[in-house]
């Protein structure tokens, strides 16, 4: 246990900052998932990486073991919808993580395919192998995963030429008054809640969001969305800057929800297989726990 204590003259900076600061043996982003996981308390209370210090704190820090340099191969339900020679379609569970950050190192998608399938491309790291797109944790539904360095470059290619096809279907709240919808608002990271990101400045990176609704509810609307783009919390922050926030996404203002995550799953991916050079679409089921809200509002 490491003990600390801050003098007035500290006061005014961040917490995770003002460590970096002392135990410049770790790096910042190891301090800020210690912050995060607990392991930094502040006069005996865990408090959020961005507090503002007042210079008369006692801290208290418990080193954990770093991560693992690489990921670990675990056996883990896995579903495989498709595969060939060159790639693996697999229907992601929501909750499910793709790969280790932020203090998360067991039970991810990469632990999983590892264990299945022991090689995968090595393009994106010993963390990410295979990894060429991802799907937020609480995001069911269809992700690719190369199995080799080759295949690897093809998909990155394709997905940066925007020749890949992927279908979402989400649960919005409020009834969508036109039939489609084009969103094309540039996507930043939001400037002070730094796990969001933010379609509201006037900059930032381009994004296209094409949507259809699929059903209307009472109170909600069941749309096709269609992405031309791949930001983070791309679908999600774009429908609630039209005031359509996706069911459950409390991040992004949608109200309290019986649903334990976001109403938000990725249906359909349409890519040409780098080993045969066809064309190819695979389709993930809706997931059961979506199944069974839809069924609610009916």
């Amino acid at each position: 246990m490491i003990h600390l204590e801050t003098a007035p003259r500290d006061a005014g900076q961040r917490l995770d900052l003002y460590l970096h600061e002392r135990l410049p043996e770790y790096s910042r982003s190891r301090l800020q998932d210690w912050i995060q996981s607990g392991r930094v308390r502040v006069n005996g209370a865990p408090q959020k990486r961005s507090y503002l210090l007042r210079g008369s704190e006692r801290i208290q820090v418990e080193p954990a073991e770093p991560p693992p340099l690489r990921a670990t191969a675990e056996n883990l339900p896995l579903e495989v919808l498709y595969e060939d020679p060159a790639v693996i379609a697999i229907n992601k569970p929501a909750g499910m993580v793709v790969h280790s950050g932020a203090g998360v190192h067991s039970g991810t998608l990469v632990n999983a395919l590892l264990h299945r399938f022991q090689t995968l491309s090595g393009v994106a790291g010993a963390l990410r192998p295979g990894i060429v797109h991802r799907l937020d944790r609480f995001t069911s539904g269809v992700i690719l995963v190369a199995r080799n360095d080759a295949a690897h470059r093809d998909l990155a290619s394709q997905f940066a030429g925007r020749s890949v096809e992927k279908i979402y279907i989400a649960l919005v709240h409020g009834r969508m008054k036109a039939e489609r919808g084009r969103i094309t608002t540039p996507i930043a990271r939001h400037p002070t809640r730094r796990v969001r990101m933010a379609a509201h400045l006037g900059r930032g990176r381009s994004a296209i969001t094409e949507y259809r609704v699929l059903k209307r509810f009472d109170k909600f609307s069941l749309l096709e969305v269609h992405i031309g783009t791949g930001r983070t919390h791309q679908i999600r922050v774009h429908l609630a800057s039209i005031r359509h926030p996706v069911a459950g996404d409390k991040l992004y203002g949608a109200p309290a929800s019986p649903l334990s995550r976001f109403f938000l799953h990725a249906q359909r991916i349409t890519f040409a297989s780098p080993s045969t050079e066809e064309r190819v679409t695979v389709t993930a089921p809706l997931a059961p726990e979506l199944e069974q809200y839809l069924a609610t509002l009916a």
